[in-house]
């Protein structure tokens, strides 16, 4: 189905067609902008309430700035929507996120309105000082650097230290303060406090305003004129010193707060800010899903729907007909409940991500149990740490992706000391539309090569739970990394008794000749496949479920050398330094001599589509490992055929 956008936005290929529009006109553009967005969502999918709610703001930046002279960086950038459709991308918005189409977040290999890639919160502050400051030192005087950041994206530590140094730094910096109290779940901590009091602090409001209004009636191009300025803004700050604003603390100059659905009011603000040299803040309030009611009502589950009828509201499911697996974030927020009531050591923690890792349920069961900490993972980390010096067993949830922000925490707080912390990597592989900000295909490389770390992967649901059960015994003395993808789940009864499992010890799935499999984690399902279908041609191989990539069983891998000198490793890993790495230094060490293949991540970045298209790309689906195994044992498949 052919969606064409409204008759003024069909006109906007650039921003500078925008610029011809009246100001009348733009409340025109914004309600075209917003449904076109609406339109093209419902049908294909996508990051929905974000981009809705900053329509206005999206709009009143490319008409008051000369983008992309003037830099614009979006932080996380699933709000840049409306960005990409207003930047020459209208025709192509419904491949958005699909395979070999326009990514959902923004690139800079994609257009030069993209300055900056980005998919994880809080970097757009550096990202524009950065560019402020190189500006700065080429003469570019005139060049304006904005960065667009909600208030979730704020708790994060990056953004303190990003403001921290552009309040000395002088450069031409304004930061746009999203507040919209929401990420994908509602914001928490004191800063969401904060942003409260200063948007309904009347005092300082009615200071702020009057100061400004006066302001704008003097000269300001006389010297004269800067210096009354300085003193009444000392002066001003003064009076409101019982309240004092957080920004300006930090010498940047803060403005607002104000509406930032308010199309005039955005773009005569924005106007007055860009003749206002050095750093600054524009705090906007606006609403996430603004202009869809129900997306306006239940912000976290119209933060991205899937497909949906843009009338009622439905939100379409797939129909299956047989009984569906849990998703294994299901499995884990589920279980780690069972092992809550049961051990009162237990406790849960999640940075910004408590509905994706679904530690929701324990939220909602147990509040005094576990917790959100905001956009900081590194804080989540060492928070985890502390804990564990207490004799709790924390289980931390992050996404794998998430979880490169905190290495430092991993190596420093956690393994050195030997702090039994439970990671929980959610998202692990491939994680698909989102793409390669979000792929989670590097932890088992970083995790396996720091001390006392143990890394396993369950193959299923039951593994999973088995694997959370062993990492909360007592007897369970190191940090423990836990891997497991997004949904993927193979076993509609899930549900099944605890048992422990020997740490380092793998299983054999199925005895075979000729050639054996090694896997890591939920691909053996994959590699599971594959040997049945090659049961057909006769070839019988092996299966083995490892379960650790550290510690190795290397019991069981002596087994395997000795029986077999044709093997295949599989993981959804990168292979550089990854599980089947780990296999050829096994081999190596003990002298082996055998040809192995392994199959995982390629060493380059994988772009965004369905898990299936990419797995199929990067060759390590079903149909590639029997493949594979073909060509190891030199089967004619043409013969066979």
């Amino acid at each position: 189905m052919e969606i064409k956008p409204g008759k003024l936005l069909a006109t906007i290929n650039s921003p500078a067609d925008m610029k011809k529009l009246s100001r009348e006109q733009l409340h025109q553009l914004c309600d075209e902008l917003r449904q076109y967005i609406i339109d093209v969502v419902s049908v294909h999918g996508g990051h929905f309430g974000a981009s809705l709610g900053v329509v206005e703001l999206t709009v009143a930046l490319h008409y008051v700035f000369n983008t992309p002279y003037d830099q614009l960086v979006w932080d996380v950038g699933h709000q840049a929507y409306g960005h990409k459709i207003l930047t020459g991308r209208k025709d192509v918005f419904p491949t958005n996120r699909k395979y070999h189409g326009i990514s959902g977040f923004p690139k800079r290999s994609e257009s030069e309105y993209d300055t900056f890639g980005v998919g994880h919160s809080s970097t757009s502050i550096s990202a524009a000082l950065g560019m402020a400051m190189a500006s700065h030192y080429k003469g570019e005087k005139d060049r304006q650097h904005v960065a667009v950041i909600g208030d979730g994206a704020m708790t994060a530590g990056m953004a303190f230290e990003a403001m921290n140094h552009a309040g000395i730094a002088k450069s031409n910096v304004l930061i746009i303060l999203n507040d919209n109290n929401m990420g994908i779940d509602p914001s928490v901590g004191a800063l969401k406090e904060y942003l409260t009091d200063i948007t309904t602090s009347q005092t300082y409001n009615k200071f702020r305003d009057d100061f400004w209004k006066a302001l704008g009636k003097l000269p300001v191009g006389k010297n004269f004129s800067r210096d009354i300025a300085s003193k009444i803004e000392a002066g001003l700050k003064g009076v409101v010193s019982k309240s004092s604003n957080l920004f300006e603390s930090l010498k940047l100059r803060y403005f607002g707060p104000i509406d930032g659905h308010n199309i005039t009011k955005l773009v005569d603000t924005l106007k007055d800010l860009k003749d206002i040299p050095g750093p600054k803040i524009l705090h906007i309030k606006t609403v996430k899903g603004k202009g869809y009611e129900l997306a306006e009502k239940d912000q976290t589950k119209w933060h991205a729907p899937g497909l949906f009828d843009k009338v009622t509201g439905e939100i379409y499911k797939k129909k299956f007909d047989l009984p569906q697996p849990p998703k294994y974030q299901d499995v884990f927020g589920h279980t780690i409940i069972e092992l809550a009531e049961k051990n009162d050591k237990i406790f849960g923690i999640t940075p910004a991500m408590p509905s994706g890792s679904s530690l929701k349920y324990m939220m909602e069961k147990m509040p005094n149990r576990a917790f959100d900490v905001g956009i900081a993972e590194q804080h989540a980390v060492t928070l985890s740490a502390g804990m564990a010096t207490q004799g709790m067993k924390v289980f931390c949830t992050i996404y794998s992706s998430f979880m490169q922000r905190a290495y430092d925490m991993v190596i420093h707080d956690v393994a050195i000391q030997n702090l039994p912390v439970i990671f929980c990597l959610d998202r692990a592989g491939l994680v698909g539309e989102d793409g390669p900000t979000h792929h989670g295909v590097y932890d088992i490389a970083f995790m396996r090569c720091v001390p006392n770390m143990i890394v396993s992967a369950p193959m299923n649901e039951k593994e999973l739970r088995n694997l959370m059960y062993t990492a909360q015994l007592d007897s369970t003395k190191n940090p423990f990394s836990i891997r497991y993808p997004r949904g993927e789940g193979v076993m509609p009864e899930w549900k099944t008794p605890f048992e422990e499992i020997q740490i380092g010890k793998g299983r054999k799935l199925k005895d075979g000749k000729e050639l054996a499999i090694l896997s890591f984690g939920h691909p053996g399902n994959f590699a599971a496949s594959a040997i049945r279908d090659v049961k057909a041609d006769g070839i019988n191989p092996a299966h083995y479920d490892m379960r650790f990539a550290k510690p190795l069983d290397e019991q069981l891998l002596h087994e395997v050398f000795s029986k077999f000198n044709k093997i295949i490793t599989i993981e959804d890993g990168t292979v550089k330094g990854g599980f089947g790495s780990a296999i050829l230094e096994f081999m190596n060490e003990h002298n082996y001599k055998a040809e192995v293949k392994i199959l995982g991540i390629p060493d380059r970045i994988v772009e965004h589509g369905t898990p299936k298209e990419l797995y199929n790309e990067i060759e390590i689906d079903a149909n590639h490992i029997a493949q594979a195994i073909r060509e190891m044992l030199k089967v004619n498949v043409n013969m066979l055929q």
